[in-house]
């Protein structure tokens, strides 16, 4: 059987995944610390996940962090160092991540072919990548996690030529934070 691709969006309630300028402080303008929903959601969820893909950007980012988050303050780091973790990239030779490296691949179709060796991989932020995606029509899974505030502008997930695209709700989930968990299945 076929993998599935899941992209995980954190957006604005206006449906933004990142400011004009890239920024992501609307993350923190409503923070999920208060919650710990929120964090059982995304845990549950990750025991699922067998891989993480990136983009360049978001990678390094990640390797820049997460390699030495401390998992007592950061439940995630957990899932994130164990699992295992690509880059798609066609300017990086190599992607170090802590003490070690992790696999880059060079374009969407090396990065299709996760699929025959994982049954669940993770996609996170990586906009440029998860605009690629859904054009080449590789997401089966949409996660979008709604931050309670409106930002105005900014840079939006999906391409912007992209056809209207059916997704049928799978899950729903609210916090008392007022963030919203949305999981859709996109049908074909």
């Amino acid at each position: 059987m076929m993998g599935i691709i899941t992209v995980e969006q954190i957006v604005s309630v206006d449906g933004f995944a990142a400011e004009p300028d890239g920024g992501l402080s609307f993350f923190e303008a409503a923070p999920f610390e208060d919650d710990d929903r929120t964090d059982s959601a995304q845990m549950r969820w990750l025991e699922t996940v067998d891989a993480i893909l990136l983009g360049r950007r978001t990678y390094e980012m990640f390797a820049a962090y997460w390699p030495e988050a401390d998992p007592a303050t950061e439940a995630v780091a957990v899932p994130i160092a164990r699992l295992p973790k690509h880059v798609v990239s066609r300017t990086l030779d190599r992607a170090p991540w802590g003490d070690g490296e992790i696999d880059v691949v060079p374009g969407l179709d090396e990065a299709a072919a996760l699929r025959e060796r994982f049954s669940s991989i993770a996609v996170w932020g990586s906009l440029e990548l998860t605009r690629g995606l859904f054009d080449a029509g590789l997401v089966d899974v949409l996660r979008l996690r709604v931050v309670p505030v409106l930002i105005g502008s900014g840079w939006g997930f999906a391409p912007p030529d992209l056809p209207q695209t059916a997704l049928r709700l799978e899950h729903a989930e609210t916090a008392p934070t007022g963030h919203v968990l949305l999981q859709y299945r996109v049908t074909r």
